[in-house]
């Protein structure tokens, strides 16, 4: 058996690296099986208060919570060098816009879940 200068630490920073991962695990809603049960009060405990919410003339709730701000990207200019000569050229940055993503629950009069959806704005 091999022991290096690290090999003390070897159980101690692989259970740090499997509990990170671990807690960074993000757990699926599905939001299918909900369909018919789940309540708008539900719904609020759950996710707070919606960003948007409207009720319709027949009684249905349309509510939107935003899971996911979207921003602006800059990437840092890519140098690229000048052949013979070893001269580097900057070139304009690359911006990326990513939206912002939401969910929108629907509730029929009796505030039980109708429908769902993902969508991005």
């Amino acid at each position: 058996m091999q022991t290096t200068r690290f090999g003390t630490f070897k159980p101690a920073l692989f259970a740090l690296v499997i509990a990170l991962l671990a807690g960074c695990a993000t757990q699926r809603i599905d939001w299918e099986s909900r369909v018919g049960n789940y309540t708008f009060d539900s719904a609020v405990l759950e996710l707070g208060p919606p960003d948007k919410q409207a009720t319709l003339q027949d009684g249905t709730t349309v509510a939107e919570w935003l899971t996911d701000r979207g921003g602006t990207i800059v990437y840092p200019s890519h140098y690229t060098r000048g052949y013979p000569y070893g001269y580097s050229v900057p070139m304009a940055p690359e911006i990326v816009e990513t939206p912002n993503y939401y969910l929108r629950l629907t509730f029929d009069p009796e505030r039980r879940l109708q429908s769902w959806k993902r969508f991005a704005r």
